[in-house]
């Protein structure tokens, strides 16, 4: 995710949109002007203050991520879709048997997505998902895993919860 001002200002203008925000909505419930929010896109820079009363006013907080590498498995094929089968519903939480099955950033990406789903341990996943890769579980960075991630979970949970049942 790009962090510049002018790429943090266009997601949140989007998600005031998506809220049913005009600009001068989202202006003004930030307490600011129209046309000082106007000036601020074309500008490029702003206070911190006003950064966070803009996201403040979509529901969003202005906060700080550890940079962290997108890497996804340079190959994945069935045989590799089958050891995380495995590992899933083994229901080891063990980290070096996570850390040992895949890249950082996928594998807690994993994790997160099996901690939303039914009959897994929500708590222990999410902890194991942040002991891979602090972040992930944030609703930004599990988007990027779910966007780059060759796992698809409509294939994938749908697989498992078949392994688990036999």
């Amino acid at each position: 995710m790009d962090a510049s001002l002018p790429s943090l200002l266009e997601q949140l203008s989007l998600t005031a949109q998506r809220s049913g925000l005009t600009q001068r909505d989202w202006a003004t419930k930030a307490g600011l002007r129209s046309e000082t929010l106007s000036r601020l896109k074309s500008r490029g820079d702003c206070d911190l203050a006003t950064l966070n009363a803009l996201a403040d006013a979509v529901g969003l907080r202005v906060g700080l991520l550890p940079a962290t590498e997108v890497r996804m498995p340079a190959h994945f094929g069935r045989e590799e879709e089958e050891v995380l089968l495995d590992l899933a519903a083994s229901g080891s939480l063990d980290v070096r048997a996570w850390r040992e099955a895949g890249e950082p950033f996928f594998m807690a990406g994993l994790a997160v997505l099996l901690a939303g789903a039914p009959g897994f341990d929500r708590a222990m996943l999410l902890t194991l998902a942040e002991a891979l890769c602090p972040g992930i579980s944030t609703m930004n960075m599990f988007e990027t895993w779910l966007q780059h991630s060759p796992l698809r979970p409509s294939r994938f949970l749908p697989m498992l919860r078949q392994r688990m049942g036999q």
